[in-house]
């Protein structure tokens, strides 16, 4: 019989009481929303201690990125397409958002799909989707490209940030190991498979679970983990078998590995980490916007006391921030992660009172 979300708390604190201070980290924007919402830090005790770490693809993009972004989109001849999240991350004193209202031509999308119709529709425009997000979105944005090349439509352009997972797991933790666990995300594993994680007991040394984003799949985890901790085991646990398999999602693994190839990649707080980025293939190259429009090569610093970065590492939580809830807030975000629906702040802010 499935246990109760209360026996899973029971059987959480029953455990703690025999252990020091635990700390787990969660690399997944979905992840960190939920715990937020369902109030999931309130019922665990005091030395069980969640962390976010870089899971917000909006937030781990960089401020070199958005300049690249906003370098585009502020021309009469382009169309840029983008998710609701990209619009008003701050660059600067400008952003998506700010442009759109000086009169740029910049839509929201709910699928990288939707450039297609936009650029039949506005021939004479160049069409630019700003492909953002990890292994779950990489498929959808590697579909996009792959159907340009076999219509060979001309006017369409991808500005591509994806990056890799792994990587940045192993560039945050491998030299100093702060966390004793993670929590690691069910809708990229979906993808990748269970087994693309399992360099977190190899490599890292910590054991970790693939969870789900319920309250209850997000506990069971958690008490999977502390009984490994408690166990000395050192494993990654697939504790969202009914989606995510060993090997994971082939057809949609193919389609990225056919149509991109690894590269580094700058990550907002985390630098640049080799291998972590996904560009296209030589054959699809000609798709990819950078080669198709002069970009300057601006940098903007983040806002003076921003703790973006410190909390995309870990290192601080939004509360930290003596600008959180204050100067920084959704209506008048100073920092990514005060932006997306998936960034800790917005989260910390949005369930302060859970």
């Amino acid at each position: 019989m499935k246990n109760s979300i209360e026996d899973l708390i029971n059987a959480i604190k029953l455990l703690a009481e025999t252990m020091s201070e635990v700390s787990i980290m969660e690399v997944c924007g979905t992840h960190t929303a939920s715990i937020r919402k369902y109030g999931i830090p309130s019922v665990l005790p005091g030395n069980i201690r969640l962390v976010s770490g870089p899971g917000c693809p909006v937030c781990v993009t960089s401020q070199e990125d958005i300049n690249m972004a906003l370098s585009i989109a502020d021309s009469e001849k382009v169309i840029f397409t983008c998710f609701g999240d990209m619009m008003r991350v701050p660059c600067g004193d400008k952003s998506l958002y700010s442009l759109r209202e000086a009169g740029r031509d910049i839509r929201i999308v709910t699928s990288p799909m939707d450039a297609i119709d936009i650029s039949k529709t506005n021939p004479e425009k160049q069409v630019v989707y700003f492909g953002i997000g990890f292994e779950t979105t990489a498929p959808h944005t590697a579909a996009l490209v792959d159907e340009i090349d076999k219509q060979n439509i001309n006017n369409i352009s991808v500005l591509n940030s994806h990056k890799t997972m792994p990587q940045a797991i192993t560039h945050l933790l491998k030299d100093e190991c702060r966390v004793d666990a993670l929590l690691c995300p069910g809708h990229v594993a979906a993808i990748t498979g269970s087994d693309a994680f399992s360099f977190v007991p190899e490599k890292l040394n910590l054991p970790a679970a693939i969870a789900g984003f319920e309250a209850y799949e997000i506990l069971a985890a958690i008490l999977s983990i502390l009984t490994m901790l408690k166990t000395n085991r050192k494993e990654c646990v697939n504790m969202y078998p009914g989606v995510v398999t060993k090997s994971g999602n082939l057809k949609a693994l193919e389609l990225i590995n056919r149509v991109m190839e690894p590269e580094d990649a700058v990550w907002r707080g985390l630098g640049s980490i080799p291998g972590s980025g996904l560009r296209f293939r030589d054959r699809y190259a000609g798709f990819d916007a950078t080669k198709r429009f002069e970009i300057p090569g601006n940098k903007t610093q983040e806002p003076k006391g921003c703790l973006c970065s410190g909390i995309l590492r870990g290192e601080n939580i939004p509360t930290d921030c003596g600008h959180f809830g204050k100067s920084c807030n959704p209506h008048s975000p100073m920092g990514p992660c005060m932006v997306s629906s998936e960034g800790s702040c917005f989260s910390y802010y949005r369930y302060r009172d859970v």
